[in-house]
């Protein structure tokens, strides 16, 4: 009788255990605004990749670190580093949130006018993909 109640309580603590680290593998992190609503915490330095196609195929690709402000619901990305068509310091990225993800996004050049894009959080709040659907798609992952 021993015996089986060791062994239940061994499989009860691995259990826990397992459950705990699934978890604590799958939590994104946010942030609660005033109004309640629940939306991702973008703040932080991103990698970002920058991706030229379509009628910008013959501009190159490139990195670049990205560090996101968020205010409230609202975010701005500003460039860490130099790329080929922009300075350190500018901004690339002013953008909007709500508690599915990234509401609206613009994407923000130097040569150019502003894009409006298209963006998806991965679950795990460590990857945003972005992207204007024409020229430029930017992928992020959180540093």
């Amino acid at each position: 009788m021993a015996k089986k109640a060791f062994l239940v309580l061994i499989c009860f603590i691995s259990l826990i255990i397992f459950i705990s680290t699934l978890h604590g593998q799958g939590s994104k992190k946010t942030t609660t605004l005033p109004s309640g609503e629940v939306v991702c915490d973008l703040n932080g330095e991103w990698d970002a990749f920058v991706e030229n196609y379509g009628v910008s195929t013959g501009a190159p690709s490139y990195p670049q670190i990205m560090k996101i402000t968020q205010t409230g619901s609202s975010f701005v990305a500003i460039r860490m580093i130099d790329d080929p068509w922009n300075k350190k310091g500018s901004q690339s990225l002013q953008g909007e949130l709500d508690k599915s993800g990234i509401k609206k996004v613009t994407v923000l050049f130097a040569l150019r006018n502003p894009a409006e894009a298209k963006a998806q959080i991965s679950d795990d709040g460590n990857k945003i993909i972005i992207d204007d659907g024409e020229r430029t798609r930017l992928t992020l992952t959180r540093k």
